[in-house]
């Protein structure tokens, strides 16, 4: 039988607005409605777990709250016939951690079709290094893949490469037989890039053009964007002729000064990736290659631990941009 209250990270809003957080028991009914109740043996923490537990309204749109997109564990009581006590799951985006409570947190209640088993070949630990971020990049690189960009198209350049999105997305580019150009601001992490699969590390301002040019010079088959804004435009105006440019991120800015001219005059692709409501069928079709043929066998070099406690310590270092890599929350 599940206990009658569970440890989480729970952020509230006081009368002030002002906005709290700590690590606290709260009652098992507070959890929302669904029809699976899973024991979290770990969760991860992203750029939007981030934001949530400082009370971003555009993540945290309810309070209290207990932020964590994603969450793996074991099955604890079940009301669908869908899944029994004891099976390995794993949830990622939809409403967890945004909308209702997510898996910073011992235990998650979540509705059954959010809910995905454990595919066979990961463990519950390499679902959650993967997790959101990971998802994201495998959704970049197939996009990539499903467009016709073959490695001997020329390089990919992956921005924000030392996130969570951009680490794996070089990972897994790299295990595809891509010659992938990492971005980064960080040049203490070259070398670290480099030993991931990165076959050259180059600044952030060379993916950054104030100018007004409609096309600047091409020189990349693909990109994996997770940053927007003016890089963002600067990668589609510098992609090669039927270039594909996937798009998952806002923290360079919201707005892309672009024209129409490399969608009609060099035929270039901007795909949107949207990970928390990915179709359950794309999303199965992912998981099965994460767990196959598309299985990073390197995942512990990306990993740092940390527990509940510990997590809004690391969540400042994120915002200050002196985190790398995944970080695995324990919800002990």
């Amino acid at each position: 039988m599940p206990p009658e209250s569970f440890r989480c990270f729970h952020v509230r809003k006081n009368a002030d607005k002002s906005i709290e957080s700590s690590v606290e028991a709260r009652p098992l009914h507070e959890l929302p409605p669904g029809e699976v109740l899973i024991r979290v043996q770990a969760s991860s923490l992203n750029y939007k777990d981030a934001l949530a537990s400082q009370g971003n309204p555009g993540v945290a749109r309810n309070f209290p709250h207990v932020p964590g997109i994603d969450s793996a564990g074991t099955v604890e009581t079940s009301d669908s016939d869908k899944f029994k006590a004891g099976d390995q799951v794993l949830c990622t985006g939809y409403e967890q951690g945004a909308g209702q409570w997510g898996g910073w947190a011992e235990f998650v209640r979540l509705p059954a079709e959010w809910v995905v088993p454990l595919p066979d070949g990961l463990t519950l630990d390499e679902s959650m290094i993967i997790g959101t971020a990971g998802f994201t990049a495998a959704q970049s690189v197939l996009s990539l893949v499903e467009h016709g960009i073959k490695p001997e198209d020329g390089p990919i350049v992956v921005t924000g490469s030392t996130g969570g999105v951009g680490v794996i997305s070089v990972m897994l580019l790299a295990k595809l037989g891509y010659q992938v150009t990492a971005v980064s601001g960080k040049s203490d992490q070259y070398d670290w890039l480099r030993s991931l699969g990165a076959s050259d590390v180059i600044g952030r301002e060379e993916v950054t053009d104030d100018s007004t040019k409609p096309l600047l010079k091409a020189r990349w088959a693909g990109a994996v964007d997770t940053v927007g804004g003016n890089t963002l435009a600067t990668i589609i105006r510098s992609l090669d002729h039927r270039g594909v440019a996937t798009a998952c991120g806002l923290v360079g800015g919201t707005d892309l000064p672009l024209t129409v001219f490399p969608f009609i005059l060099r035929g270039a692709t901007l795909d949107g990736i949207d990970s928390a409501h990915c179709p359950h069928d794309r999303r199965l079709q992912i998981w099965n290659l994460l767990s196959t043929d598309w299985k990073l066998d390197n995942l512990n070099d990306l990993v740092t631990e940390i527990t509940l406690d510990e997590a809004k310590a690391t969540v400042d270092q994120m915002m200050q941009g002196k985190t790398h890599g995944r970080h695995i929350v324990r919800p002990k």
